[in-house]
Order: C-alpha cells, then sequence, then structure tokens
C-alpha cells in the first residue's frame, strides 16, 4: 500500500487579538528546547507569522489523523509560551505585514520577487504519495491534472484577506499563483521530459533552484513521492484527511490507468486554470468545472465524480466507507471557507472568527 505523508503550515496568532504574530523563530526554539524531541517536525516558512510540520510517512490513515492532530497540538503547546496560538488559516482574516525570514533563501526571494514575496503569507497543504519510480510518478502526474482543482476546492480555507471579504473561498490559491512557476502544468509524457522542463526552468535564471518549482504537483525532490501542493491547509483536521485518503486513492488510480496502458485526458493548461479559478472563486458553495466534460456542473456533482472516479482504489485500500461518511460530514458542515464565513455572520468580528479558528485547528 502507497504511504502518504501531510505538510501543513500553521498561521501564528496573538493569543489575545487574533492578529499574526512573527514568532516561528521563537517557536522553534522553544521545541528546539523540549525534552520530547520533536524539534525535527516542525520548520520555519518564507514568513515569521508562519510554522510548518510535516508527518511521517503512513500507511494507515487513522494514523495519520492522530499524527496530524498531535503535532497540531504540540505547535499550539509550544507557542502558548509565547502568548500566541496556532490556527489551521490559509490566510489571516485580519490585516498584517508580513515579516519575511532572515534567511539567505528568504532574503533572496524577496530582492528578486518584490512584494509577491513580501505579502506571500499563505498557508497551504502539501500531500506527499509514495512512487515506485520517476517515470511511474511523472505518468501520474499527467492523468491527475484535470482532478486538482476538486481538490482544491474541497480545501478551501482562505474568503478573508488583509481585513476584507475576498471574494473568493481560497484567495491563498490566487495569491499563491502570482509565482511565476506556480499553477497546472502541460502533459509530460515521461520523466526525461519532466526533469528537462525542470532544468531548463532553473537555467532560466528566474527561479533559484528546484525547490522553486511550485507547480500544483509535481515530483518532490527530497523524496521518492509525488508531491500534491493545491490545497488550502484545512481547518478540521478530519478534512485534511479526508483530503489526504483521496489523494492516494488519485495517485493509485492513475498509475493503474498508466500500466493499463490508457493515455492522459489531453485537457490543455488554458482549461485547467478556467477550472482552478472557478474552484478558487466558488469552493463548494456553487458550480465547479467538470474535469472529464470540462463543462459547469454543481460542485457535490463534482466531487462525487471524484469519489466514483477513485472509488476501486479506495475500496482495495479499505478506505471506502470512511471517506464515504468523512465526504457526507464535509458536504454537510461544509469547508474552512464556509465555516469562517457563517462564524462572521454569526459574531460580526473577524477576530471571533480567528478565535473560534484556533479552538478548531485542534479538532
Amino acid at each position: 500500500m502507497r504511504s502518504v505523508g501531510v505538510e501543513e503550515e500553521l498561521l501564528l496568532v496573538d493569543s489575545r487579538t487574533g492578529e499574526p504574530r512573527a514568532l516561528s523563530t521563537a517557536v522553534l526554539a522553544a521545541a528546539a528546547r523540549d525534552p520530547e524531541g520533536n524539534d525535527e517536525v516542525f520548520e520555519s516558512e518564507l514568513q515569521r507569522q508562519q510554522l510548518e510540520f510535516a508527518t511521517r510517512p503512513q500507511t494507515d490513515m487513522g494514523d495519520l489523523g492522530d499524527e496530524i492532530r498531535r503535532w497540531r497540538a504540540e505547535a499550539a503547546r509550544h507557542a502558548e509560551g509565547l502568548n500566541a496560538s496556532v490556527a489551521a488559516l490559509a490566510t489571516s482574516p485580519l490585516p498584517v505585514s508580513p515579516t519575511i525570514g532572515t534567511g539567505e533563501r528568504h532574503q533572496w526571494l524577496k530582492e528578486h520577487f518584490g512584494l509577491t514575496a513580501q505579502e506571500q503569507l499563505t498557508c497551504g497543504c502539501h500531500v506527499h504519495v509514495s512512487v515506485e519510480s520517476d517515470e511511474e510518478g511523472v505518468a501520474v502526474l499527467d492523468r491527475i491534472r484535470p482532478w486538482l482543482p476538486v481538490l482544491l476546492a474541497m480545501s478551501t480555507n482562505s474568503p478573508f484577506w488583509q481585513g476584507e471579504e475576498s471574494g473568493y473561498a481560497s484567495y491563498r490559491n490566487r495569491v499563491w499563483g502570482r509565482w511565476p512557476s506556480a499553477g497546472p502544468v502541460e502533459i509530460f509524457g515521461s520523466a526525461d521530459r519532466y526533469h528537462e522542463q525542470v532544468a531548463d526552468m532553473v537555467a532560466s535564471g528566474v527561479l533559484r533552484d528546484e525547490g522553486m518549482i511550485y507547480f500544483d504537483a509535481r515530483l518532490s525532490h527530497s523524496y521518492p513521492t509525488v508531491e500534491i501542493r493545491v490545497a488550502d491547509v484545512c481547518l478540521d483536521p478530519s478534512t485534511t484527511v479526508l483530503l489526504a485518503t483521496l489523494v492516494r486513492a488519485l495517485v493509485e488510480t492513475a498509475a493503474r490507468q498508466w500500466r493499463d496502458g490508457e493515455p492522459p485526458t489531453r485537457h490543455g493548461v488554458a482549461l485547467l486554470r478556467l477550472a482552478a479559478w472557478r474552484a478558487a472563486r466558488s469552493g463548494l458553495e456553487d458550480q465547479l468545472v467538470h474535469p472529464v466534460t470540462m463543462r459547469p456542473a454543481p460542485a457535490e456533482a463534482v466531487v462525487r465524480a471524484l469519489f466514483d472516479h477513485v472509488r476501486d482504489a479506495l475500496e482495495d485500500s479499505g478506505d471506502v466507507v470512511p471517506a464515504q461518511e468523512a465526504l457526507a460530514g464535509l458536504l454537510k458542515t461544509g469547508n474552512g471557507s464556509r465555516i469562517q464565513r457563517e462564524l462572521l455572520r454569526r459574531t460580526g468580528s473577524l477576530r471571533e472568527v480567528v478565535a473560534e479558528c484556533v479552538r478548531l485547528t485542534r479538532g
């Protein structure tokens, strides 16, 4: 069975005001002093108002969920000593002036990309799924392309930006798309072609290195995995587990298609960009672009089409029933963008939105 690992980026906020605080260095120092020795789990990100953790590779989705909850709770514990909290929010609902880290890489990004880097306080969720080879990995990337906007729609958790309603369910996706290497990509056809394109992009001088290949899905440059990067960080950890479950099944389904000689669907990048825009705009609240027909369809129908597409893989991994239950709960309760907007309607305060999301982050 394929293993799965998750990376989540969390927002560090003031426990009293809910405003983002540039405390990643202090939180990492607290983790380093911890006698349980979990400092290697956490990392800094571009902005000092955020913190990232990575799970170990897991094959059991229950174990993956337990680990996600554990590291969210540990991050919160380390932040509490600094009068701060962690929130699984993909953008800050409250106004913020982000603080770029002082490391050489972060300063290079600041110098070369200006406001794109300065304003880039966004938190995503990256799902790694093991593959047997780069050739299999690229075959998977070629075949999952149309389904990635559906994963984005399910995860949307960033309706507010700088204290304002953005009009998008995932404004993070729109901000992230400012990077020149971000977004959907063409069909590669082979691992050689994939690596050639990556090398050419780095050789252009626009990108610092291979770590700046910000495709919606890519081969990991550190692990034998495909890395699906399209999602917002999810407010409820159960949504993260559902996302990871569907991603693993999507990867397995694509690998089987490749082995059976089934070619990838040849939707162009222009259409995929439109599908991603629709998903970021609407989330699960309106229509999406159907991955097969590339025509509008109700969001619930499109999500269920994804489930049906990967059902055989879910059956084989024993995940079909828990995935069905989690999906039904998501469609009923809503994802982070719906919950945030409902909280604002009920309380009239973005500070109260952040406070409640801090509580919901632990699950």
